[in-house]
């Protein structure tokens, strides 16, 4: 027996070493095959900056929700830059940005307005709901009516009436950048309607992609031959089964021929990041987006200051979300 008992023991050390062996060697070839240290060709890499809402001026109170007022109070006003005004766009681009991301409503009379909030009230001299205006009545405002640094001066008034844009007439603008386009509703039609206006070519070569309410956004998509976009439900899909499966290399099919936004601090949880993982998606038409460290809020937050935009990866081949281009554009200027 105590033969046997010394048989069985020996049997069982061997055992576990032979699994240990095999999962050491195991664990190495996962981390081999996700390891962005073989991937090669980076010095032709091109990192991209998006340009959230153009140049414009930062909320500096301590109500971050979706509902609150962000006109007042803002940052020291130093420059009279409005945020989704072609002024502010043009200066986005000047600085450095190849995307500018801009938001819209689709208006009383069919046109898209290009203004941020679901209101007029915060920012403008008008009131009521944005969409259920006529374009002639939003052009008639003042953009720049409620926006203030806290002192009650409001500088910005007077500066920016008719400011407001129409995308079409964006678009016919055509600067130096593509346009990132955010649905503020949950209304289908709304993608719909871009959808019929994206039929002219040349507007549909200044368009980078669609997001924002999922209505809108997939049928935009649908309607459109190679437009790309997601909403909140297609991302946390791609994301949620990539880190399922990514080990193996595989990209799911919710991750093809569309755009990922990825926050900056859950993105070294990502397979193959960062190289190897912005080449599998390129591999299947998908462009990555590092934006900053998910706060809660959605999709605004940015890599705004040297410290986070340090901590891009060198030679990242994909787009960063900068709510401050006028800082970060001149810093990837330096860095290439």
């Amino acid at each position: 027996m105590e033969a046997g008992g010394a048989s069985f023991v020996t049997f069982i050390g061997k055992t576990l070493k032979r699994v240990s062996i095999a999962l050491l060697f195991l664990g190495a070839a996962l981390w081999l095959w996700n390891s962005s240290l073989l991937v090669f060709g980076l010095e032709d890499h091109e990192t991209r900056l998006i340009a959230h809402r153009g140049v414009h001026h930062i909320y500096a109170g301590t109500d971050r929700s979706t509902e609150s007022c962000h006109a007042s109070p803002v940052e020291p006003i130093v420059h009279d830059f409005i945020e989704n005004t072609i002024p502010s766009m043009e200066e986005a681009f000047r600085l450095g940005a190849d995307v500018v991301e801009i938001d819209v409503h689709l208006t009383t009379d069919n046109v898209f307005a290009v203004f941020h909030d679901w209101t007029l009230d915060c920012r403008t001299n008008g009131t009521g709901v944005t969409h259920m205006q006529d374009i002639a009545h939003l052009q008639s405002l003042d953009v720049g009516y409620w926006i203030d640094d806290g002192t009650g001066t409001f500088p910005l008034r007077g500066q920016a009436v008719g400011q407001m844009p129409t995308l079409s007439g964006v678009l016919q603008e055509e600067m130096q950048g593509l346009f990132l386009i955010n649905f503020k509703s949950q209304r289908r039609e709304e993608g719909l309607a871009l959808a019929a206006m994206l039929e002219q070519t040349a507007l549909r070569e200044q368009v980078f992609g669609v997001y924002g309410g999922e209505p809108p956004t997939r049928a935009a998509i649908a309607s459109t031959p190679g437009l790309r976009g997601f909403d909140r439900v297609s991302l946390e899909a791609c994301l949620l089964r990539y880190l399922a499966l990514g080990w193996s290399g595989y990209v799911p099919e919710s991750c093809h021929n569309t755009l990922v936004i990825v926050p900056q601090d859950y993105a070294p949880f990502l397979w193959g990041w960062p190289h190897r993982f912005t080449r599998r998606l390129e591999a299947v038409g998908t462009e990555v987006i590092l934006a900053g460290d998910y706060d809660g809020s959605g999709f605004a937050s940015g890599i705004d200051d040297a410290e986070s935009f340090g901590d891009v990866p060198d030679a990242f081949d994909g787009y960063v979300w900068t709510n401050r281009i006028e800082l970060i554009g001149p810093l990837e200027a330096a860095r290439d």
